[in-house]
């Protein structure tokens, strides 16, 4: 049998106030073993319109964790302060995940021996800003890559991939309007770091299907937690 997990609400620490906080909601998810074994940590951050509390990376954290890997999800600077959207700079929100970073190191007798970071949209695009910086990670994952504005593939922005040295995992939505499969693809060829793509069918940006798809959320999400573990253990292994 598995051993059971615990998830620990926990209050990130900011180097400074951003929007009148001082702090970032989150979620650390502790196996019960820990700090023995391995020690694989996983941080997955939000998209641009959602929160640490966002349906889909919660399931990703919670099976991830039952798994023995310890897991952090946590918000933004923009969704700590209660807006509905990403108003954050790029500076702001990588500031904000090291801060998420920094927190795996609250334990020195607990530190994770192994890590990998990504998240959803905009979340995915600052994670892999940070490896692009010499973030030292085992992997990259982006659910959901925001590679241009909305419906206009022609102004592409993939310049943050071509500096990532780190194995990628891209998970995409067949209907996500911010990232044209064959623009993505196009992109890809360029990368010079091991990129595995997995394609959800019918599912936009958020990963959400049309009811027409015959699948639940929980089915997609399901769907994302298979390819993304399965994705992790390959790089562990």
């Amino acid at each position: 049998m598995e051993p059971a997990a615990t998830f620990e609400e926990v209050q990130i620490p900011l180097p400074e106030p951003i929007h009148g906080r001082t702090h970032l909601s989150g979620v650390l998810g502790i196996p019960e073993w820990w700090p023995t074994g391995e020690r694989i940590a996983v941080v997955i951050a939000h998209g641009g319109t959602s929160n640490y509390q966002d349906p889909m990376i919660t399931a990703q954290c919670d099976g991830l964790t039952e798994r023995g890997y310890m897991t952090l999800r946590f918000n933004f600077p923009f969704a700590e302060a209660g807006k509905r959207a990403s108003s954050d700079s790029p500076a702001i929100l990588e500031r904000a995940y090291r801060a998420a970073l920094n927190l795996l190191g609250r334990d020195t007798d607990a530190l994770p021996a192994r890590l990998l970071v990504g998240g959803v949209g905009v979340g995915g695009r600052v994670a892999a800003g940070l490896v692009s910086d010499r973030l030292q990670t085992d992997g990259l994952f982006v659910l959901g890559f925001p590679l241009h504005p909305q419906d206009k593939p022609d102004q592409s922005d993939s310049e943050v991939l071509f500096r990532c040295t780190t194995p990628t995992l891209f998970i995409q939505g067949t209907r996500d309007r911010r990232c044209d499969g064959r623009a993505l693809r196009s992109a890809l060829r360029r990368v010079g770091a091991p990129i595995q793509l997995y394609d959800v069918e019918e599912a936009d940006s958020s990963f959400n299907v049309p009811k027409k798809s015959d699948r639940t959320k929980e089915q997609v999400h399901a769907e994302i937690f298979s390819v993304l573990s399965n994705w992790i253990a390959s790089r562990l292994a």
